[in-house]
């Protein structure tokens, strides 16, 4: 018995050192030293030494380390995340501050103060424009809308799209227009540069080019069928179109024109009318109502293209605008 506990021995020089009784004992091969001190004898044991054996269990200390590696772990995890998300969000803050400062510093631009027009906040001009219900006509730089001033005159917006890309190009537009006045140039009334909304303020026209061709379209439509009987005008030609002073176009020189019943489908007769507004029909004499019809669509081309059917100031190859209209379209 002695080898066997000498093996595991630790040399114990006090007994009290094993807790107030210094009771030890040898578990696992049930063994009881049956030692018993009390610190109070202390006095008593001077000089006296024995031997105790204490079994120390190693393995119990495992489950703990484990613990606190798993502990230190999640601890470290929890701290990297909730790190990694703070500087995210802070980024996040960031971007969104910036970005409300530079849209609220884009519409104090120094170089709008100098200029000379009214300049609108965007909230009173989307009121004028009744929230841009109105579109009178489609770009490739922004749509046309129709409104109204407080005074009652009617005003065209323009809002312009993708502005972020051209803020030096408004700038110089808007100067540019603000500097010339004259009576065939549409005059701008006002701007907004309001974050990032840019709208420019003209002064409002009717599309003139588009109520001509209209009005004539009707004009016609009522000689060749609303009237108690059929007419036909035979001299459509832009001097025979006078304009009010509201620009309602009128049919006028009859002096050429021929009645015919409405069930008669066509007439004979000899070529009469101007040179470049005659149709194909005149060389067979048989004419129609589709005669004007053709007269009317050389006269729509010319208020369209903006140049005369028959122009002799112009190169040979494009004297003559049928001629150049049927090589483009070859």
């Amino acid at each position: 018995m002695t080898n066997l506990l000498e093996d595991r021995a630790i040399a114990c020089a006090y007994p009290f050192v094993c807790g107030s009784y210094g009771i030890c004992s040898y578990a696992s091969h049930g063994y009881d030293l049956g030692v018993q001190t009390d610190t109070a004898n202390y006095n008593s044991y001077k000089g006296y030494s024995t031997l105790a054996f204490i079994k120390v269990n190693h393995s119990s200390n495992t489950p703990i380390s484990s613990r606190k590696r798993r502990g230190r772990t999640v601890l470290i995890l929890g701290t990297t995340v909730g790190a990694v998300f703070v500087v995210l969000v802070s980024i996040f803050g960031i971007y969104i501050l910036s970005k409300v400062r530079r849209n609220d510093v884009e519409d104090d631009d120094l170089d709008l103060p100098r200029l000379q027009i009214t300049r609108f906040p965007y909230e009173d001009l989307k009121a004028m424009a009744g929230d841009f219900n109105i579109k009178l006509e489609e770009g490739g730089f922004g749509s046309m809308f129709l409104g109204t001033l407080p005074s009652g005159v009617r005003i065209a917006v323009k809002h312009l799209d993708g502005f972020g890309q051209m803020k030096k190009s408004f700038l110089a537009e808007v100067e540019t227009i603000d500097t010339i006045h004259h009576v065939n140039l549409v005059r701008l009334l006002g701007f907004c540069a309001e974050k990032s909304h840019r709208l420019l303020v003209y002064e409002y026209m009717c599309n003139v080019r588009r109520k001509i061709i209209l009005d004539i379209a009707k004009g016609l439509a009522y000689l060749h069928g609303e009237c108690h009987k059929k007419i036909i005008h035979l001299d459509i030609k832009p001097q025979n179109i006078l304009l009010d002073e509201h620009f309602n176009a009128k049919l006028a020189d009859f002096w050429l024109s021929k009645l015919i019943n409405k069930d008669q489908s066509h007439v004979m007769m000899s070529m009469r009318g101007t040179p470049g507004y005659l149709a194909p029909e005149w060389l067979s004499y048989v004419i129609t109502e589709k005669v004007d019809v053709y007269s009317f669509g050389i006269v729509m081309l010319e208020v369209l293209c903006g140049r005369k059917n028959v122009d002799r100031s112009l190169p040979s190859d494009e004297v003559h605008m049928l001629t150049l209209f049927k090589c483009k379209a070859e």
